[in-house]
């Protein structure tokens, strides 16, 4: 028998998966019963506008060994030969010193550094300076409904990392072949299947908080150590070798010769210790601006057109990017939660930082993204080397504090008087928590972040019909989307100037998003027990 990719294969709206052996051997020129078997690896809607959307599938088959298949596929169709997902192996080992290895953070890449070192047999410490996801969430949601900051305890710090209240997308650039692996991890943990197929896979802010908690159980049933309000507060290094790290300021010191820095980029005080202990580290580009909502209905309506009000239809998204010319400067969308809020994510005092979340089901009534700017590292050269990012980026949240009445509300303004450089009178409704203040969002952002949003909404707009509206609202600042440092590292995966340091992650500068935060993880592993098989 022979086994096949068959890639284009349609199914309408009105169709089931039921339907699919018979539409494959159709496009094969066989008969149903030659194909011995058929499971679906891929999953993805056409929805191009103008013509009623569709579904696309990807699908593995098995033929007979007697099925003589057409030569002429239908088009838009592929026939190949099917490559296998490889294997991801840990084979177990023993730490000669007895010292553990150290995972600084608890974040996608924490944590499955982590879980691949506890499979392989070494003895791991995790370290979360936040706390649990269960006292995490109330927390969070004391914050969201009081204004009450726990700067050790919130969005950003704590079990999961920023991803725990996030869309949980699970898309990556990365062409990592293992990135299917780490999807069956989190299926493993209680995600759902269809994370497998789908070729925008996601998982929700509500589905990710009950895996962690069965990770965190797995973890521990592994041995791994795993303690939650935790945070290092120094690194012992003699002769450029990490020897200790020293949790809150002294309460405790845990020898160990190997440290994996998976710290997430929220971690400001954390590149600053790293930076006085002499660790490499370089400014890194990153991107700026504000969070945009539109009504899910509206966003349907300009993506699906006449289709909008199918219910067989998933709450609408898009992808949408615009190149300013000569300027060299880019305006994008990132991190689209359809059917989501958008929640304030302040770490420290006196700052807001607004970003996009969105449980399973998508169900809610407005759709949010970030719209954001490409920073050169230049344009923060003047507030210091290497850690000039992180000032800059503070400056325009403590300026959004401000403008947003000093109570971590968030500055709002209608995204028509914000292209037409005028202020709002009013606002609409928005889903931001704690919640928002009409305000000028020119004051809150850097002058060439400002006329670049501009520009570059009005592009979005004639790609996209209808997407400058007075029903929409932008509010700021967002300033996460990926980290302003990047801790240098060589080949084998340590720190250059620090052996036994593995910068990892996001926070490194590394991976941006859960899935190739956790491929950053793994590899992390992977290049400690490699290390580790060559001291025997």
């Amino acid at each position: 028998m022979n086994a096949f990719r068959l890639n284009g294969l349609p199914l309408a709206l009105d169709e089931t998966e039921d339907c699919l052996p018979g539409k494959a051997a159709a496009a094969l020129g066989l008969a149903e019963n030659d194909i011995v078997a058929l499971s679906v690896l891929k999953k993805a809607l056409d929805a191009r506008r103008n013509r009623q959307p569709y579904f696309v599938y990807a699908v593995k088959i098995v033929l007979s060994d007697s099925a003589s298949r057409a030569q002429t596929l239908p088009d838009g169709m592929q026939l190949q030969a099917l490559q296998e997902e490889p294997q991801i192996g840990f084979p177990r080992t023993v730490r000669p010193a007895g010292y553990p290895v150290v995972v600084v953070g608890a974040g996608p890449s924490g944590l499955f550094a982590a879980y691949s070192l506890s499979l392989a047999g070494m003895p791991v410490v995790l370290l979360e300076r936040g706390g649990p996801v269960e006292r995490r969430i109330s927390d969070v949601e004391a914050f969201w409904r009081e204004g009450r900051l726990n700067p050790q305890s919130n969005v950003l710090f704590g079990e999961g990392g920023a991803g725990t209240f996030s869309d949980g997308k699970l898309t990556s650039r990365t062409k990592n072949p293992c990135a299917g692996r780490v999807k069956r991890i989190l299926v493993d943990f209680g995600a759902p299947a269809s994370i497998l197929t789908d070729a925008k896979p996601h998982i929700g802010t509500d589905r990710l908080r009950r895996i962690l908690i069965t990770m965190r159980q797995k973890l521990i049933d592994l041995g791994c150590a795993v303690r939650f309000d935790a945070q290092v507060t120094d690194v012992a290094i003699r002769q450029n070798t990490v020897e200790a790290v020293v949790v809150n300021n002294g309460e405790q010191e845990i020898k160990t010769d190997c440290v994996v820095v998976a710290i997430g980029q929220g971690a400001d005080d954390t590149y600053r210790l790293l930076d006085a202990r002499g660790v490499k580290m370089t400014p890194k580009p990153f991107a700026l601006g504000l969070r945009l909502e539109h009504p899910q209905r509206l966003i349907n309506r300009i993506q699906y057109g006449r289709w909008a009000e199918d219910p067989r239809l998933p709450p609408a998204e898009y992808f949408i990017t615009a190149a300013l010319g000569d300027s060299g400067r880019s305006v994008y969308s990132f991190c689209m939660c359809p059917g989501g809020q958008v929640i304030g994510s302040s770490t420290a005092v006196g700052t807001v930082i607004t970003n996009g979340m969105s449980d399973s089901g998508r169900s809610g009534e407005l759709a949010n993204s970030a719209v954001v700017v490409n920073v050169r590292s230049e344009d923060f050269a003047a507030c210091g080397y290497p850690l000039g990012g992180l000032v800059f980026r503070r400056t325009w949240e403590e300026k959004a504090f401000a403008a947003g009445g000093g109570d971590y509300r968030a500055p709002a303004q209608r995204l028509t008087d914000f292209i037409a450089d005028k202020s709002s009178p009013s606002l609409g409704p928005t889903s931001f928590l704690p919640g928002v203040r009409a305000a000028r969002l020119d004051d809150i952002l850097p002058p060439f972040v400002a006329g670049a949003l501009r520009a570059g909404i009005r592009m979005f707009d004639r790609k996209m019909p209808g997407f400058v509206t007075a029903e929409a609202h932008l509010i700021g600042v967002e300033t996460r989307t990926s980290s302003p440092v990047r801790i240098v590292r060589r080949d084998n995966g340590q720190s250059e100037n620090v052996q036994g340091l593995y910068p990892c992650g996001e926070g490194a500068g590394y991976a941006g998003g859960i899935i190739s935060s956790a491929l950053d993880g793994i590899r992390a592993a992977r290049q400690i027990l490699t290390a580790q098989d060559g001291r025997r």
